[in-house]
Parts: C-alpha cells; structure tokens; sequence
C-alpha cells in the first residue's frame, strides 16, 4: 500500500522534473537555477495537487464511489480531469519560450500516456501506476540517449527496481489482474521512448 501511495501516478511528474531540475548536469538547462523551484512548484500543482482537489470534490458530490477508485465506472471523471490539468500544463511550457524545451517534451509524454489510459479505461480497466511507471522509465531511457554523458544510469537503475516493486505491490493487492498491469507498463514505456532518434 506505501509503494502505491509513495509512486502514485499523480507524484511521478513532480518526481521527473525534480529529477531534471536538480540531478541534470548545469548546462543541460537554460533556465535560470534560481527559478526551477517556481517550475517545479507549478509541476506538482497542476500535476498532483488539483487532480486530487477536483477528485475529492468529485467524490463529495458522489460522482465517485471511493477515492481508490477501484471501479472502471470511478476512473472516468478523475481521468479526465487529469488529462486536462496536464493538457494544460503542457501547453504552458510550450508557448513560454523561456521555458526548455525539455519540458514541454516530457510534459508531453506524460501528458499522452494518460490520455492512453483515458481512452483505455473507456472499455477495460488498465493499471494506471504501471503506465506511469512505465512512462517514467521510458523517459529516463530517451533522456539517456539524448545526453553526452551517462549521467542517468543510477535513476534507471534505481527506476527499474521501483518499477518492479510498484507492479508487483499491484498485483500482491489484487487492485489488477496480470494482463493489466502488465499491458499498463508496456504501453507507458512505449510512449516514454517514442520519441527515440529525434533531438530536441
């Protein structure tokens, strides 16, 4: 249940972009190091903090059945809600020409494997904490082909093991079968790594 909580699809945005904020080497960035908590900060506001606002509203007026959202019927509301707070965060980095383009681009990612699991979830009940995981995965290993120097081996090392304990925690709750957890993490990382060949 603590792995569940602690790698909630919600929180891995705000764990990537602090991953490239402060972990990436100086010269990766343009933006100015005195101003990445201001964009972390909008990160994790419009990535974590108002999707669970907008759910829990969405459950005191009964549109959800239970903050867990265990049921398919649940997912709908909050899914969509996301998709938008992310839509919108997206198209933010990618108007302000101040911001890197790094940004946008992997806001972008994240940004279409939830609208994956909208559409999925439409007609079956996939893993949402796979998908992200997955992505998130997929995003280190692009990033790692995009820098000159290895310097994200360890996070991918570190992202393999949570990967790993993430789905498997999933599984040993009975939240999902096999097929959809599994299904879940082959369709974020491919989305992670879609972009492989292209620069930005």
């Amino acid at each position: 249940m603590v792995l569940s909580v602690v790698f909630h699809p919600l929180l891995l945005p705000s764990y990537l972009f602090a991953l490239i904020l402060y972990y990436l080497p100086p010269e990766v960035l343009s933006f100015p190091a005195d101003a990445r908590g201001y964009v972390l900060l909008m990160v994790f506001l419009t990535t974590f903090l108002l999707p669970v606002l907008g759910t829990l509203l969405l459950r005191q007026a009964q549109v959800v059945k239970s903050l867990q959202l265990f049921h398919q019927e649940d997912r709908r509301w909050p899914y969509m809600l996301a998709a938008s707070c992310y839509t919108i965060t997206t198209i933010i980095f990618y108007r302000q020409p101040y911001f890197d383009r790094i940004f946008f681009v992997v806001m972008g990612l994240i940004t279409a494997s939830i609208c994956l699991v909208l559409i999925i979830n439409q007609f079956w009940k996939i893993s949402a904490h796979a998908v992200g995981m997955g992505g998130a995965l997929g995003i280190l290993v692009l990033l790692h082909g995009w820098l000159a120097e290895p310097v994200l081996v360890y996070p991918i090392v570190a992202a393999l093991m949570a990967c790993g304990a993430v789905l498997t925690a999933r599984l040993a709750l009975g939240a999902h079968t096999y097929k959809q957890v599994y299904a879940g993490f082959f369709f974020g990382f491919l989305f992670g790594i879609s972009l492989w060949g292209f620069s930005f």
